[in-house]
């Protein structure tokens, strides 16, 4: 940590040489560029700043436990330490934020989209409690969700459903729900009161400028049909469900949801967008994901990632080996607490090896 900030007090040096030169202020475009990263070097290095005087009196009391024979002194020493240690890990944590280049796709909105895995009826169930417990989430944060695609099962659950939510940060904050998420119940076609496991898989999206992902219209085939409700009966007299198929790829991608062609075709797109440029993120994260020890932000999707077990009321998240005793308010969209120790976990890996990506 220490020989970062040396590292950044160089650079902030450089930049104030940069900004006074005569050269560089005739160049207006160059010094805002050179302004604007010294304003936020100078946001790290007044935290930095705080650390390294911190970290001077740590070792002050430090030395005097080492050498004093002054009782008082010593119980001074101690006691300054024990007031410094949780100042001094608040500052650590504020630093590796810092220090740590943010992910420019952390404040776009996302695709959520949430598959039935093992268990029949019962993951079914399941994935509708996914869904619900992301969609009182996003209300708690004052996110909106909208509905793009569903594939209903016969007790009222989803083999799949596809929706967006739209807020300040979310990818950011979500982005590490992605895999599979497995669950321990007594299910209701369960006569006998076994605990069954049954699991979904969730995946989270960024959504996709138009700019970023190239979409040829030679590249599409476009299909129309009627809707289709549980046990695919048709819900719709017109061919308003859409199914798009990306031909290089091979890519499918339906929308029936809504009443309109049109707009299930415009869903359709979005998914397909963003599907795309997840495609293209996975590729460049492979390098990372074989360097980081925890598979936090890696978009593992195969890899069982948390546990809901519901006659212990505990959620185990297993990238971080950590429990939480409060199944019932996590699953209400509780899920502050989760959220935030994961991007911690990240964070903390980024820093050890330098590099961003998650």
């Amino acid at each position: 940590m220490i020989e970062r900030i040396k590292e950044l007090k160089k650079r902030a040096e450089e930049l104030e040489n940069l900004l006074s030169d005569p050269q560089t202020l005739r160049d207006q475009t160059r010094y805002r560029k050179l302004a604007k990263e010294h304003g936020e070097m100078e946001k790290i290095l007044r935290v930095g700043r705080q650390y390294e005087e911190m970290l001077k009196l740590v070792k002050d009391d430090q030395a005097v436990l080492e050498t004093s024979t002054d009782e008082e002194l010593i119980q001074l020493a101690k006691q300054e330490l024990e007031e410094l240690s949780p100042q001094m890990d608040a500052l650590e944590n504020k630093l590796r934020e810092l220090l740590t280049p943010a992910d420019p796709l952390d404040k776009r909105d996302i695709i959520m989209e949430i598959r039935a895995g093992v268990g029949g009826e019962e993951a079914g169930l399941f994935t509708a409690d996914l869904y619900k417990m992301y969609h009182k989430y996003a209300e708690r944060l004052g996110w909106k969700v909208e509905v793009m695609n569903t594939s209903t099962s016969a007790m009222g659950g989803f083999k799949e459903i596809i929706f967006s939510i739209e807020g300040d940060g979310v990818y950011g904050q979500l982005k590490f729900e992605s895999g599979v998420h497995r669950v321990q119940r007594v299910p209701l076609t369960e006569s006998g009161g076994r605990v069954h496991t049954s699991a979904a898989s969730v995946v989270v999206l960024p959504e996709a400028e138009e700019v970023e992902v190239e979409i040829k219209p030679e590249d599409l085939k476009i299909d129309v049909y009627r809707s289709s409700g549980p046990g695919g009966q048709s819900v719709n007299t017109t061919d308003s469900a859409v199914r798009i198929t990306y031909l290089p790829s091979g890519l499918v991608v339906t929308c029936q949801d809504e009443k309109s062609q049109h707009k299930n075709r415009a869903k359709a797109l979005r998914v397909l967008r963003a599907r795309l440029l997840d495609m293209k993120q996975r590729e460049r994260q492979e390098d990372i994901s074989q360097k980081r020890k925890l598979q936090v932000g890696t978009g593992d999707r195969s890899a069982k990632i948390r546990t809901y077990n519901f006659p212990q009321s505990r959620v185990t998240d297993h990238r971080i080996g950590l429990t939480w005793h409060r199944l019932e308010e996590i699953l209400a969209g509780d899920l502050e607490e989760i959220t935030d120790t994961l991007k911690r976990a990240d964070l903390k890996e980024k820093l050890k090896y330098g590099r961003s990506g998650g």
